[in-house]
């Protein structure tokens, strides 16, 4: 059994911020980065409150007020009633908001193609099957629903 580095989860975060930062660098997104991140939560919440969203990105309410207005006057999310307190509104993602995401998401992928390109094949399995561990990281780190 090989022993984990006490340094695996430091250098991972390390690693993912760096590739994403080269994507960024490397590409002219449909939608500004801020406003494709907080899609993609509100995409992860499935719903969500603003409160709840503003501090998911550790931001005041105002702040994401402002934000999720943006993407409303977008076409990208819509408010609705919250059912359980009608003072409050959910947040839900649109096809449009969903295909924007999506585009953001292949553009960014698009500019690191060349660099994954140079790899073996060997190299590009052993990140293909490192992105299936990571998802199931990610999917074991969620909530229980219940």
């Amino acid at each position: 059994m090989v022993s984990m580095s006490s340094t695996l989860g430091a250098d991972l975060l390390s690693v993912v911020a760096r590739i994403n930062r080269l994507a960024n660098q490397r590409v002219r997104m449909p939608i500004p980065f801020a406003q494709a991140r907080l899609l993609s939560t509100i995409e992860d919440q499935g719903e969500a409150r603003i409160s709840d969203l503003a501090a998911l990105d550790h931001c005041s309410q105002p702040t994401m007020t402002t934000q999720v207005r943006r993407l409303e006057d977008a076409g990208m999310v819509t408010r609705t009633s919250d059912p359980q307190d009608a003072r409050a509104v959910l947040i839900r993602i649109t096809p449009d908001g969903v295909a924007a995401l999506r585009q953001a998401r292949l553009d960014r992928g698009a500019a690191i193609d060349p660099y994954l390109e140079r790899l073996s094949d060997a190299e590009r399995e052993c990140l293909t099957q490192a992105v299936v561990v990571m998802r199931r990281l990610i999917k074991d780190a969620a909530p229980d629903p219940r």
